[in-house]
């Protein structure tokens, strides 16, 4: 959808960015314990997303693994966000919630995304509104977008509506996460 929007429109936006600042991980989470660590075999941390993964590509969710759940986790909650997209508030590409404890990641492609149906994980709506993955997708000469995949160990489950969007579940959490990690993905459209 974005990769219409014209080069020089792009490179004449490349100085408004969100800002990593203005992430839940930074805004709303910042003095929780960073014990989670999460990572994924497709990108390392601070690396570029492959196309695969994005809007440049067939769109897929990339596979993600996590690890340093705290005792006492009951649910676990992953949000991305584009802390590079040219708007006040970075874009949502995710919000998957109530994800069991139990799990140790997301397999490759397992999440819908515009292409692909759901599987029946509770999803929140992302920036379209919908409950999705939305690839990366960022305007050509926007310049480089930080993507960050953020995991919250929660000690209590959410009890939220259908597809919540980013706010609500935002509200939801405060005062039941009881530990955190991210993983930062790049990815620049030429």
């Amino acid at each position: 959808m974005l990769e219409k929007i014209p080069h020089a429109v792009g490179e004449a936006l490349s100085g408004l960015k969100a800002g990593i600042d203005k992430t839940a991980y930074h805004a709303d989470f910042a003095d929780i314990p960073e014990t989670l660590t999460l990572t994924s075999p497709a990108f390392p941390d601070g690396g570029e997303i492959p196309p695969r993964f994005t809007a440049d590509g067939p769109g897929l969710s990339p596979p993600l693994a996590w690890s340093g759940l705290p005792a006492g986790t009951a649910t676990l909650v992953l949000l991305v966000e584009d802390a590079g997209s040219p708007t006040p508030q970075p874009l949502v590409h995710l919000i998957v919630w109530n994800l069991s404890p139990t799990a140790d990641g997301l397999g490759e492609g397992t999440l819908p995304s515009p292409d692909r149906p759901g599987n029946g994980t509770s999803l929140g709506k992302n920036s379209f509104l919908r409950p999705e993955w939305l690839p990366p997708d960022p305007p050509s000469g926007h310049g480089h977008h930080d993507y960050l995949f953020q995991l919250y160990a929660l000690g209590s489950a959410l009890d939220l509506p259908e597809s919540p969007g980013r706010g609500a579940l935002l509200d939801a959490m405060r005062g039941r996460v009881i530990g955190r990690g991210r993983l930062v993905g790049t990815y620049t459209r030429a």
